[in-house]
């Protein structure tokens, strides 16, 4: 053989032999990776090439899908009272993807979970029939929220104590998901993507901001249980007019330094006095202020399944005296959302105990069976059962006689917390106002959290007690009438 013939014979030899290596690698090692790949189309036209499965609220479905008449994809999601549940469910979008439930529970609802294929499915290697997502979401509470809410620009979030079920999850404005669903909605998503995408800002859950005077709720706390304070009817002997430790800076109190001066927890926490809690904050140190918030949930990510990104923020670096103070009324750099002022008031109404917040009861397959339960969640001891009695006592004072009357309701035992909280370069930004409370009636219980961050009220009326305490009100009506 010539010998230029034998070594293109040679060299093609070894070219067909790389070549079925690198078959073989890519089939075996490889496929799995290639198949998973984000950027794989054929995934995201298999998602939709079936119906989904749906997020239920009160065993009725709250999503659905409906046939399509692309060539690539089979079928879209669509969504009953959208602007409704948008914070939960968030979206299913061809084009851009899914959020919230829709994104924690994407395999679950699509059929590409492992835990719903059958011994058939297996064989012939066919995709699952999806399963359905059931929520904690109580469809009166959450109608109630949003209806109170509309006019206002703000967020609400409601939790059973007991149980740690969210019963709602409300932002205002919404925004209707079912509007991005498909391959060619760049309009709408455009326009839901403006300001910085803030239409689909998910202000309950992943928002912090400062929660001025109810953060007074965790100072008051963490003097408890530091005995700092032993009686909430002793006076505290803080004066007013009260300058700020390392300071010059007198600290005010909106009810007046002769209402404040040297009054009990139980009149501070009524009158929301600063001069007490900037004190206490101040006596009881930023490492025991810090381990008080950071036992109620604050500086942790919070997974209910959808995940509070970022968490609610006690300070960790280094303060001056000054700083620590001021967070003892919420402000400095003290963060909270919505979600977490309800979880500091729910273990406060549950004798101590916080049981971590959930929105999702149990994840199903196709035929109703459980894979998986949050029926048994975890609970932890933050306060003592006497420390929260306590607080549960002031908070009462606060609903009967100081800024939380409106959050009343008939029948029911309720306690409250107002805040109004500053904001801006010398509070040029209209304040934030803030209520949380909690509810009891006839063996049921309700906390909630309510955070207005605008409205056409006059700034001098911007107020927790006037403006975010009657939405609670409506809150917990609904779930103790019920």
């Amino acid at each position: 053989m010539n010998k230029t013939i034998r070594r293109a014979s040679v060299f093609c030899l070894l070219l067909v032999v790389a070549l079925l290596v690198r078959v073989t690698w890519v089939q075996a090692y490889q496929g799995q990776a290639l198949a998973d790949d984000k950027n794989n189309r054929r995934n995201l036209i298999g998602q939709y090439e079936n119906p989904l499965g749906n997020i239920i609220v009160g065993g009725q479905a709250i999503t659905g899908s409906t046939k399509t008449s692309g060539k690539d994809f089979g079928y879209k999601r669509t969504y009953v009272d959208g602007p409704l549940y948008a914070p939960i469910t968030g979206y299913s979008s061809q084009a851009y993807g899914t959020t919230m439930l829709e994104g924690v529970y994407k395999n679950i609802l699509n059929g590409s979970d492992t835990r719903l294929k059958t011994v058939m499915d297996t064989l012939t290697n066919k995709r699952a029939d999806p399963g359905n997502v059931l929520t904690t979401i109580d469809r009166d509470v959450q109608k109630a929220t949003y209806d109170a809410l509309q006019g206002k620009q703000g967020a609400a979030v409601a939790i059973d104590p007991a149980t740690g079920e969210i019963l709602a999850v409300v932002n205002n404005p919404s925004y209707d998901p079912g509007r991005i669903t498909g391959a060619n909605d760049e309009a709408a998503w455009k326009e839901l993507s403006a300001d910085q995408g803030k239409a689909m800002e998910n202000v309950a859950l992943r928002k912090p901001q400062a929660p001025g005077s109810t953060f007074k709720l965790v100072t008051l706390a963490a003097a408890i249980e530091n005995g700092l304070v032993t009686s909430i009817d002793a006076p505290t002997g803080v004066p007013a007019p009260y300058t700020i430790p390392g300071t010059r800076t007198n600290l005010p109190s909106e009810a007046g330094d002769a209402a404040c001066n040297n009054v009990s927890a139980r009149t501070a926490l009524k009158l929301s006095c600063n001069n007490v809690f900037a004190e206490l904050a101040s006596k009881l140190g930023q490492d025991k202020m810090r381990a008080t918030a950071e036992k109620l949930g604050f500086n942790v990510q919070i997974d209910t399944p959808v995940r509070t990104n970022p968490p609610s923020k006690y300070p960790t670096k280094k303060m001056s005296v000054d700083q620590v103070a001021q967070t003892g009324i919420g402000q400095f750099d003290v963060q909270a959302t919505p979600l977490q002022i309800a979880m500091v008031t729910a273990a406060i109404e549950n004798g101590g105990k916080l049981v971590a917040p959930h929105m999702v009861s149990e994840v199903t397959d196709s035929d109703g069976n459980t894979l998986e339960s949050f029926k048994n969640p975890k609970s932890q001891e933050v306060m003592s059962a006497k420390t929260a009695s306590m607080l549960q006592d002031a908070m009462r004072t606060v609903a009967t006689e100081g800024g939380g009357k409106p959050a009343q309701v008939a029948g029911a035992e309720v306690g409250g917390k107002t805040g109004t909280a500053q904001r801006g370069v010398n509070n040029n930004i209209p304040p934030l106002a803030w209520f949380t409370s909690y509810g009891k009636s006839g063996g049921k219980q309700i906390a909630v959290a309510v955070m207005i961050e605008n409205s056409d009220t006059d700034r001098s009326e911007i107020g927790g007690g006037k403006l975010a305490a009657p939405i609670a009100q409506k809150m917990m009506a609904a779930w103790l009438k019920k």
